[in-house]
């Protein structure tokens, strides 16, 4: 059909909402509640109003639906005074509060706050004009609702910054289905928070604080934690970065999304003073060739399957905390943070004969629940804490911002080689199904004793949420799936609990398209910039030398002088872990 937008003719879908038709035209439209991961809206920011023809007042775009013969207008003198009224309620909460926030800068109501020339805090009250007692108690009964929670190690949450725009309740519903937040309380005192305001108890995906507009949900702060160890002349510090870091953390620098930065980002670490900057790679390499491994193992002894990858730690503790009866089915591996953390405190210190007491281990990852993961009990295996210090991207961003260090300008370095030396399969571990193939080009191999000739497994790739294949192995049907975002996964789950479903081996991650949409990745996000994220991914697996796991001449170094084999005793101990059933 044809509608009308600001005097000009455009083609829409019936039923289509009016936001969605001037998103497809260019036609820009401001919003603190609508994201790209959240359909459809609904409405609760009141910052898309717009008029049309068949209204009298003014409608939400975001929700409003177009139907024939409707004429829009976008940006009429009434449409903009009610977002400006609108954008001074909300900006009266945060009120002289930009300059100490994490935020600052990219924050989105700071932002419209900006565009909208909002600079006069018309709804603040000063005491001097409150007119009684009553008043200024009314006040402080509001400020009482405040809630600030830092009980876990992955997710700050702040109410003073929240807007109700309720992102962090659907995207934790609707796409996780852990449903950690709601609406509480009444009237003016109603808010967003957990439970009767008890601590967060989730699986820290962090995809809160990836949608949420403002400071209100934001990953735990452990910046002061790093320095700390930086400025320590007794601590050795060693840095490792997760495959997806280098596809964006230009982002946080005005690069476009997917653009490589692998260079730039060592770079950077070393002239924060970090020693050493080793790769997670290598560690998502040593992941493959020990989860190759225990498939085969597996395939021999008929189960029990499937087997779930174990790389994501939020998708591990929703087994725990929702699903403990498919513990078994678990991967015992480590995921590759966990791998490369206790080689660098046991084989590489034994070698360089450095007490691993100086070891301070850090990690950049586009994880929050990777700072839970590196302090779970069960994961410590070479005697001492294995990661130390968990940062996500954009603590790294920060970080570098307040160091005034800009990457662009440096020189681009490469990773220390004791532990620096990657592969392709190992880089694919950034995105959904990529933990998968990379395991695939090992186990095929292992399997059949023949060399890939093709090396790309097609079929495991894909945007959709869950996708499966069936791949033929030296005569054997090896059947497999690819999971991404845990409403998926639950689905899965209820299948296989029901019969429905029977595969050997699932990859599941908690975040959209894994790790490239991780909770602690740059914001905004969306599809489109995932997308972008993966066809970084994708060209650099396709360039690399080395592009099998197992090939990877480091570990193959590794085995033979510390480790042994894929499987030993040393193996078990160091890169293997248990669970534990965590239902309430």
């Amino acid at each position: 059909m044809q509608i009308k937008i600001n005097n000009k003719s455009y083609q829409a879908d019936e039923g289509e909402p009016i936001l969605s038709v001037c998103k497809r035209n260019g036609i820009r439209i401001p919003t603190l509640c609508a994201h790209p991961d959240l359909l459809p809206s609904e409405g609760a920011c009141r910052m898309c109003l717009v008029e049309t023809n068949q209204s009298k007042s003014l409608v939400s775009s975001c929700t409003q639906k177009v139907c024939k013969g409707m004429e829009i207008k976008t940006e009429t003198a009434d449409v903009k005074r009610a977002r400006k009224v609108n954008l001074e309620l909300l900006w009266a909460d945060h009120a002289g509060k930009c300059a100490s926030c994490k935020r600052n800068g990219r924050c989105e109501l700071q932002n419209l706050a900006e565009e909208y020339k909002v600079d006069e805090f018309k709804f603040v009250p000063r005491r001097k004009e409150l007119r009684s007692e009553n008043e200024l108690d009314l006040l402080k009964d509001n400020w009482s609702h405040v809630a600030i929670d830092e009980k876990n190690p992955c997710i700050a949450r702040d109410s003073e910054y929240c807007i109700e725009c309720r992102r962090c309740i659907r995207i934790c519903r609707d796409m996780q289905t852990v449903e950690a937040y709601g609406m509480n309380y009444r009237s003016s005192k109603t808010n967003v928070g957990t439970p009767f305001e008890i601590p967060l108890d989730c699986i820290f995906c962090g995809q809160c604080s990836a949608v949420c507009p403002t400071a209100a949900i934001t990953e735990k702060d452990d910046i002061e934690k790093f320095e700390k160890a930086l400025k320590d002349p007794q601590k050795m510090v060693v840095v490792q970065t997760a495959p997806s870091v280098r596809f964006t953390i230009g982002e946080e620098f005005g690069e476009a999304p997917g653009t490589f930065w692998e260079g730039k980002l060592v770079a950077a670490l070393k002239e924060i003073g970090c020693d050493k900057v080793f790769d997670t790679v290598l560690g998502a390499d040593l992941t493959i060739i020990e989860e190759a491994h225990e498939l085969i193992r597996r395939i021999k002894n008929r189960g029990p399957f499937p087997m779930f990858t174990s790389c994501c730690p939020s998708w591990v503790l929703y087994v725990e905390k929702y699903y403990p009866e498919f513990i078994p089915n678990l991967s015992t591996c480590k995921s590759p943070q966990q791998m490369l953390a206790p080689l660098v405190k046991t084989y590489w210190t034994q070698k360089e004969k450095i007490n691993p007491e100086q070891i301070v281990s850090v990690s950049i990852m586009p994880c929050t629940s990777k700072k839970y993961e590196a302090q779970r009990e069960e994961i410590n295996a070479s005697g001492h804490q294995d990661v130390d210090i968990v940062l996500t991207i954009r603590e790294l961003a920060r970080l570098l911002r307040k160091k005034k260090i800009d990457p662009k300008k440096l020189k681009e370095r490469k990773f220390d080689p004791a532990l620096g030396i990657s592969t392709g399969a190992g880089m694919l571990f950034a995105q959904s199904g990529g933990v998968m193939e990379a395991a695939l080009r090992t186990a095929v191999e292992k399997i059949t004793g023949a060399e890939l000739g093709k090396v790309e497994f097609e079929m495991v790739r894909g945007e959709s949420g869950a996708r499966c294949a069936e791949i033929d192995v030296d005569g054997m049907k090896l059947r497999v799936a690819v999971v991404h975002e845990i409403r998926n996964a639950k689905n899965l789950l209820e299948e296989i609990e029901k019969g429905k479903s029977d595969y050997h081996f699932v990859e599941v991650m908690a975040c959209p398209n894994g790790c490239i949409g991780g909770g602690g990745q740059p914001v905004p996000t969306g599809p489109a910039v995932r997308k972008a994220r993966i066809a970084g991914v994708m060209a650099r697996d396709k360039g690399m030398p080395i592009r099998k796991s197992h090939e990877n001449p480091v570990l193959k170094k590794i085995y033979k002088e510390f480790l042994g084999h894929p499987g030993s005793e040393k193996a078990e101990e160091l890169l293997h872990t248990k669970y534990t059933n965590r239902k309430k």
